[in-house]
């Protein structure tokens, strides 16, 4: 009966936080979702709704260095709810305040901030709790319930700003992130205190060990440019397709640009598990490296004949989603699973640095080729797309370079 209790506890604590997760990142991409309409009410250009969108990484990369390396010393729930408060004040202030440019980009810097506080530090609190085994599975899980959040958010958005207005839409996606923090406050036992750090012990915040873990890095920075394409097409997915569907003349009320992110998402979740175990049993080098060709090629796709077909758009945008996320939790897994336990928070914070320095990067990048290349144009988008299939080109060779080593469980490659 005891055994049964403790291996019931990890399952709890992993449904526990996922829900936590998904309610408390259901709003993150209410402005994608929205950014054609906002675009037009608040007269922005695509570089300015770029900023918009990328001021919820940048924030993200600025703090969580800081947060997650914390939880190395103290309670990691206490980060975590003091990043799904910020994430509340942050939605409600966009909800209340925003009327332009500079208003919304401070609310969103704030989501961001919030967010550094939850999504690795959600990860971190699971590492702590599980055997290495395990680790790759409950990293997967945390990664499904972000994939299932970013569906709901493009869905709710829509639904919400149809029946009550955008400044509803993020008023309900503040609502959501506080049972989110009553969840984790209520449900999610305390941390064990925390060892001090002997004099001999590197500083806190001494991050060169985590750079030199050659094989940690490798995941890090592969998962940096996997996160550059995925927030590019997260932000700029819905204009896409708005833009085919206008351009073409085809029509898009039975697969509208939001259903198809939703669908998107849902579909990179399921992509995102099975990528875990297939790189449990085939390889995890072998699987990073399959998904980075398939996006290198699926981009090309986009970006030659994407524009020219609202259904092959549709088609090949679905597609190329399950290709970028199914790497998403193998990368994760692998840089959780190949750091150093006692400096696991650290090497979490880096990952997640890179990550959302990839992610701040993205969308401006779309952004300002869109505006270097004549505006919503089909020679524009072509440019976008092309852009980013070199990046991931690059991704794939500097992987493939470092060579970095494989978990516990994982079949050699």
């Amino acid at each position: 009966m005891l055994r049964d209790r403790l291996s019931a506890a990890p399952i709890r604590l992993i449904a526990l936080l996922c829900a936590a997760q998904v309610l408390a990142q259901i709003g993150a991409f209410f402005w994608p979702a929205l950014v054609p309409e906002m675009m037009a009410r608040w007269r922005l250009t695509n570089s300015e709704a770029g900023w918009i969108t990328a001021a919820f990484y940048g924030a993200y990369m600025l703090a969580v260095p800081i947060l997650v390396t914390l939880t190395d010393r103290i309670d990691a729930k206490r980060v975590y709810l003091a990043g799904v408060g910020m994430m509340i004040l942050g939605h409600a202030l966009f909800a209340v305040v925003a009327d332009g440019f500079w208003s919304a980009l401070a609310a969103r810097a704030l989501t961001g901030v919030g967010w550094a506080g939850t999504y690795m530090t959600g990860l971190k609190l699971l590492a702590d709790k599980v055997d290495s085994r395990t680790l790759s599975r409950a990293a997967a899980g945390h990664a499904a319930s972000i994939g299932v959040s970013g569906a709901l958010s493009y869905v709710c958005a829509d639904l919400l700003a149809s029946s009550g207005g955008w400044r509803f839409a993020f008023g309900a996606a503040s609502v959501s992130a506080v049972l989110a923090w009553l969840i984790v406050w209520v449900a999610v036992p305390r941390g064990a205190p925390k060892v001090e750090a002997v004099p001999a012990a590197p500083a806190l915040f001494d991050f060169r060990p985590v750079l030199k873990n050659r094989s940690a890095m490798a995941y890090a920075v592969a998962y940096g440019l996997h996160t550059l394409e995925m927030a590019a097409l997260r932000g700029w997915g819905v204009a896409y397709l708005a833009y085919v569907a206008v351009s073409t003349g085809a029509s898009s009320r039975i697969v509208s640009p939001t259903t198809t992110l939703a669908a998107l998402a849902l579909l990179g979740t399921l992509a995102s598990l099975a990528g875990n175990e297939a790189a449990i049993y085939f390889g995890r080098r072998r699987l990073v490296a399959a998904a980075m060709i398939g996006s290198v090629l699926l981009a090309g796709l986009l970006a030659v004949f994407g524009v020219r077909s609202y259904p092959l758009a549709v088609a090949l945008m679905l597609l190329y989603g399950a290709m970028i996320w199914l790497d998403s939790a193998s990368l994760t897994a692998g840089t959780a699973g190949t750091a150093e336990p006692s400096r696991r928070g650290a090497t979490l914070a880096v990952h997640s640095t890179l990550g959302y320095l990839g992610g701040f990067i993205g969308p401006l990048a779309v952004g300002w080729v869109l505006d270097l290349l004549g505006g919503n144009s089909a020679a524009a988008w072509t440019g976008a797309f092309a852009l980013i299939a070199a990046i991931m080109l690059l991704a794939l060779i500097m992987f493939l370079a470092m060579r970095p080593r494989v978990l516990p469980g994982d079949r050699a490659t």
